[in-house]
């Protein structure tokens, strides 16, 4: 029998966040529309279960680039052509990178015998190359003392380097690519990176060599206390094994028969998970929920035209977005201009859920540091923020806000000034006291503590919170199908009221965000 509800597991509270009051925005009564749906939670149960078993069917993963991925993509354009639409398959080629088994680092201890690292001290580097070494450590442009150095930088640290050790470096100023390459060059059997030991900058240090073929031998990030351990020399021992490629994966696009189309509302979640496991929460819940969404609107007479996009590679940086909107920038400039908003859905069921909007007017979160600088929310996404708002607010739903990081795949959208929206019920951040006064759950413990892991299967959904997550995005995407006046007209801050159930606290969790878009570069 299918397993209908989630699982409950104790988890030591790890991480602590300050909590942030707000309250959620006013709006204007939603328009009369005739693309009103209903959504129910067993239709969007009835996808989890055909994705948790094309996992189960597939190594345990749906990972882009793997089987697993495929038979979701087939999964979810079977069920589209069902409902009546035309979906079509975008492919594009990405980096792919998965670390097969545990690394593992192991110095000599006092008598000489090999000490396995723990594994909280050491991250194999994404892009990686694999093997299993034994060599003498040697230190390279570094003492240990805390600071950010340029050791292993220049290929003159490398003068007088023993070719074949294992090359041990400190992090700062230079990609971690750079410092692999330049070792490799320098004839390093492996590269261990430690932490800078600065305030902050004492725990594991977990990269990205930038792209698969950057380093073909094993590069793994150590913590401060780890890679000072090391300094005095003394034989190592290295273990990777990692596969990294250039692999394909796919988006599947879908839309209305309906509508304007120079005034289209996307409707997206990401369709892979990690490699580590099946990724129902994280994100089969949000492509399950628009599957459900999209079968319902099937046939419906809309005003504008409603395009739903299931995205491939998320996992591995929004690749699968980005290639759509790349694409669309090169080729149909027209076609990207006359998308309205974005509305996106990843993670909607996690088992200690909150109910949090993708914070649009910045009234909880100040704008976060990007590559090209602050990522701020484009005009007209506050309206979309108060959208979901009121429509918890007429459930007598209290709601909650989260980052406006641009760290899931409405990212390429805000980048064009698209405005975007959506919904989140956590990730590793930890529901605090008020928050689980507010939404029910357990405080001091994670939203979603499968997170990234391999129990992210079935019972890691709470169909209760799904099903309210589902309602709202049902509802806000029929309000956007009939009009989108008031995100075209939106600008400046909302006036704030209080719901029902008192004002919502601010997700202080990471939220959604890319494995590979959060690893420092540095």
């Amino acid at each position: 029998m299918p397993h209908r509800t989630h699982r409950h597991r104790a988890v030591a509270a790890a991480l602590a966040g300050a909590v942030s009051l707000t309250a959620p925005s006013a709006v204007a009564a939603p328009p009369e529309n005739g693309a009103g749906i209903e959504v129910s939670t067993d239709q969007v149960l009835e996808h989890l279960e055909v994705l948790q078993a094309v996992a189960h069917a597939n190594g345990g993963t749906r990972a882009s680039g793997t089987p697993g991925y495929r038979g979701s993509v087939d999964y979810v354009v079977g069920r589209l052509r069902a409902a009546g639409y035309s979906p079509r398959v975008q492919a594009f080629t990405f980096p792919f990178f998965q670390e097969v088994v545990p690394t593992t680092v192991a110095g000599q201890g006092p008598d000489g015998a090999p000490v396995l690292l723990p594994a909280t001290e050491t991250a194999v580097m994404v892009y990686s190359g694999s093997g299993t070494v034994t060599a003498p450590v040697q230190a390279v442009d570094t003492t240990g003392a805390p600071g950010v150095g340029s050791s292993g930088c220049e290929a003159e640290d490398f003068a007088g380097f023993t070719a074949g050790n294992v090359a041990l470096l400190q992090r700062g100023t230079c990609p971690f690519g750079v410092k692999a390459a330049n070792a490799q060059a320098a004839g390093a059997s492996a590269v261990l990176i430690f932490n800078t030991g600065l305030p902050g900058e004492e725990g594991v240090v977990a990269g990205t060599l930038g792209e698969p073929g950057a380093a073909t031998v094993p590069v793994v990030g150590l913590s401060y206390a780890a890679g000072t351990a090391l300094l005095g020399g003394g034989e190592v021992i290295v273990s990777a094994q990692t596969v990294s490629e250039t692999r394909q994966s796919f988006n599947v696009l879908a839309e209305t028969g309906t509508g304007d189309p120079g005034n289209t509302v996307m409707v997206g979640a990401h369709l892979d998970s990690v490699p580590e496991g099946a990724g129902i929460n994280d994100n089969g819940s949000g492509s399950a929920g628009i599957l459900a969404i999209a079968e319902a609107l099937a046939g419906t007479e809309t005003a504008n035209t409603v395009r739903f996009a299931w995205w491939g590679a998320e996992e591995f940086g929004l690749r699968g977005s980005q290639h759509y909107v790349a694409d669309l920038r090169a080729n149909d400039p027209g076609a990207l201009e006359d998308i309205a908003l974005y509305l996106n859905f990843d993670m909607i069921g996690s088992p200690n859920y909150g109910r949090f909007v993708y914070d649009g007017d910045h009234s909880a979160f100040p704008p976060v540091p990007g590559p090209a600088g602050p990522v701020t929310a484009p005009e007209g996404s506050a309206a979309i923020e108060a959208a979901f708002h009121e429509h918890f607010g007429s459930a007598g739903l209290a709601s909650g806000e989260t980052e406006f990081s641009g760290r899931s795949d409405y990212g390429p959208f805000v980048a064009e000034g698209i405005p975007s929206g959506g919904l989140f019920t956590g990730a590793e951040g930890i529901k605090t006291v008020e928050q689980a006064a507010l939404f029910g759950g357990r405080a001091g413990v994670a939203y979603d503590f499968c997170y990234r892991a391999a129990c992210d299967d079935l019972a890691n959904v709470d169909l209760r919170g799904l099903g309210e997550m589902t309602d709202a995005a049902a509802a806000v995407v029929s309000r956007f199908a009939a009009s989108t006046e008031e995100v075209d007209g939106a600008g400046g801050r909302q006036e704030t009221r209080e719901l029902p159930l008192g004002p919502a606290t601010a997700d202080q969790g990471q939220g959604p965000r890319s494995a590979v878009e959060e690893l420092p570069a540095l």
